[in-house]
């Protein structure tokens, strides 16, 4: 155990996990306590937080409560969209993305209340704990750590619950009667449901865990088209209408969620070295995706588009892995935003029954020629037979290796 902890910085949902986080480094390092909760558009009412924190004898000066939804989404989410980020070919990447933004905002908080430690409620089983501490240390590299789960024999809910009764922490029924079915994240890009019932991969999730989304079959008979605008590689405006980076996420959820788009069910193999089962929603996100790509198809060049998509599963691992302030993950960022500059325009959508589809796109920088693509008579833009030597160049390599085959053989 740590000595020498005069005032830390915690994490602070307001739940039953860090609320007894709380008490007990209250009493286990009898320090100075700031309490910090961060509005991401997880849809919760955060007043509760401070009304708890005050309950624990918390100074009202050293309570936080940070709406950060813009800088979320403008800085941490976007970013990670113009590369058309996808973890093990499906994952968003909702809960990975916004860890790095926590850990930033508590490191902020310590260095205004002279804090010299920061703790966090996440296990020693999971990613979390990797991401919230990779970016504590990069951003302060002397920063103490507490992580109450990897040194606390409280490791069953049983346990957790008995500490809360014995020292007076509110429990809500759903804690009382065995806890909820899933352990949820949410914010403005995704939520996910983790534990319970999805820890037998082969059982499904019922109906009634998903939050955001109808079932595609319950979702509307008639489609609906959108039209998004893109400037430099961000999603800037739907129909017309521009608004925040944080409004305009939250709309793409709403009409995703109406469509049904966005569902996910996946068994992902976490850092810490065990396959994980998760399911989430993620509607907006799954629609940005969908409309990037679509305004990239016509305004990067293809060796630059197969860059991206070769470096693309490296930049997921490592927002996956918590690397997000590693100098790694700034320099491919700073390479992929250089990709970004022409990538403006429109790009309209169908939406219908848990599917996204492209229906057009425009763009001043498009690279597509329709002079040089027509199957019609082109008025010689495009010489066909030049198309002759190009095959030929591009065949030699073969022809020598296939005409050295037969002459192994016939020896």
């Amino acid at each position: 155990m740590m000595a020498d902890i005069n005032k830390v910085v915690l994490a602070y949902s307001g739940g039953l996990d860090t609320s007894v986080i709380l008490k007990w480094l209250q009493d286990t390092y009898k320090c100075e306590i700031v309490t910090f909760t961060a509005d991401l558009g997880q849809g919760e009412e955060l007043e509760p937080a401070r009304a708890k924190a005050l309950q624990f004898g918390i100074k009202p000066e050293n309570i936080f409560i940070d709406d950060l939804r813009e800088e979320f989404v403008r800085d941490f989410v976007f970013p990670m969209f113009r590369a058309n980020t996808i973890y093990e070919g499906e994952y968003l990447l909702g809960t990975s993305i916004a860890r790095p933004l926590i850990a930033k905002r508590q490191i902020e908080i310590a260095r205004m209340t002279g804090a010299d430690s920061v703790s966090h409620g996440a296990t020693g089983k999971g990613n979390d704990q990797v991401r919230f501490e990779l970016g504590y240390y990069a951003l302060e590299p002397g920063i103490k750590v507490i992580a109450p789960w990897r040194e606390w024999d409280l490791l069953s809910r049983e346990k957790l619950l008995a500490y809360a009764q014995t020292n007076g922490i509110p429990v809500e029924m759903k804690h009382k009667q065995g806890g909820a079915p899933y352990s949820m994240d949410a914010n403005l890009l995704h939520i996910s449901f983790e534990g319970r019932h999805l820890e037998d991969p082969n059982a499904q999730a019922e109906e009634s865990m998903w939050r955001w989304t109808v079932s595609p079959e319950k979702a509307p008979d008639q489609p609906e088209e959108i039209e998004l605008e893109f400037a430099k590689g961000d999603v800037v405006a739907i129909d017309g209408q521009h608004m925040a980076p944080h409004t305009l996420l939250a709309k793409l959820n709403e009409l995703g969620g109406k469509h049904g788009i966005g569902r996910l069910d996946l068994v992902e193999n976490r850092f810490v070295g065990m396959k994980s089962r998760g399911c989430y929603e993620t509607p907006g996100g799954t629609i940005l995706l969908k409309a990037h790509r679509g305004i990239e198809s016509i305004t990067l060049d293809r060796e630059v588009a197969h860059l991206k998509d070769d470096l693309m599963p490296r930049y997921a691992s490592l927002i996956y892995n918590g690397y997000w302030w590693s100098p790694e993950r700034i320099a491919l960022q700073t390479l992929i935003n250089h990709t970004q500059e022409m990538v403006n325009g429109f790009v309209k959508l169908k939406l219908y029954k848990g599917s996204v589809s492209v229906l057009s796109r425009n763009s001043l920088n498009t690279l597509f020629d329709q002079n040089i693509a027509t199957f019609d008579d082109d008025g010689g833009a495009y010489n066909q037979a030049d198309a002759g030597g190009f095959i030929k160049l591009n065949a030699l390599r073969m022809r020598i290796a296939e005409i050295a085959r037969r002459k192994r053989i016939t020896k």
